[in-house]
């Protein structure tokens, strides 16, 4: 994508709060992905009765947070948005979700969902700047699993700057939320165009022992699918659900030769997502 790097206000960054937590800086906005607060040894509940024990605490707590343009929430499950986040997040916070997660919220107080099917676009806007949310298809659950999950989404989020020119594309990224690797991901890159970053959701997660999320092989395969740039693993090692480990993800990409840079960042750790 053609970029200028130097103009201000244009960098694209993330800071690592564990398990999909994130906050994003994106040129002038900011954004909070899918907010787990829950500390070490506190339960998520996943609904029909499964819950999982975190394993790590919080990089990023609510009293830390700056002014939030809207959080991204990927589906309404206990660790991507927990009792915290209820009790904490301003009730007015713009939440750009799927319909079933932004019912649940409306019934929680929150005032000013988004919810959005696959392929809809919310747009925030900040002076001559937009940042436009792309909604993404995914597959939290393999066959009859697929009914007891939650509708679950990834997002294109996409920096469209005004200039002499007219409106330009100066980044583009795609998280995939809690999704399994399905071909038809594909279409991201046909319908948005190609990526400056991507943060997948691996870990590898298992319920009844069925993987419900990437595990190495799959995030792989969508390295290689998509041809990011620049990719930021997130969602592996803060549940014991969690059973593909991050450094087997490195390895499969490393093995493969996969295009583009994997970037590790710790909790509490801030990265640049351009090239």
């Amino acid at each position: 994508m053609a970029a200028d790097q130097a103009r201000p206000g244009n960098d694209v960054t993330l800071t690592f709060g564990g398990t999909a937590t994130t906050l994003l800086r994106i040129g002038p906005f900011t954004l909070l992905t899918d907010p787990n607060f829950l500390h070490r040894g506190q339960w998520a509940h996943l609904g029909y009765g499964l819950r999982s024990r975190r394993l790590t605490d919080p990089a990023l707590v609510p009293a830390q947070l700056p002014a939030l343009d809207a959080v991204l929430l990927s589906h309404m499950h206990g660790d991507h948005w927990d009792r915290v986040a209820t009790r904490s997040l301003p009730k007015e916070t713009p939440v750009v979700t799927t319909p079933e997660a932004a019912g649940c919220l409306g019934k929680r107080g929150f005032t000013a969902t988004a919810d959005l099917r696959p392929w809809q676009t919310h747009v925030l806007t900040r002076g001559t700047d937009t940042l436009r949310i792309t909604s993404v298809p995914g597959v939290h659950g393999p066959g009859p699993l697929a009914r007891v999950l939650p509708q679950v989404m990834g997002s294109v989020l996409e920096l469209v700057r005004g200039g002499v020119a007219g409106p330009e594309v100066t980044w583009r990224g795609y998280i995939s939320g809690d999704t399994l690797y399905r071909p038809y991901l594909g279409e991201v890159l046909q319908r948005c165009g190609p990526l400056d970053a991507m943060v997948p959701h691996l870990g590898g997660t298992k319920v009844a022992g069925i993987t419900v999320t990437m595990d190495a092989r799959q995030g792989a395969d969508l390295v290689e699918l998509l041809r990011p740039p620049v990719t930021v693993p997130v969602h592996y090692d803060d549940y014991g659900l969690f059973k593909s480990p991050l450094g087997d993800f490195v390895a499969e990409v490393a093995a493969r030769r996969a295009p583009g840079e994997v970037r590790i960042v710790g909790r509490g750790q801030t990265i640049s997502l351009r090239a």
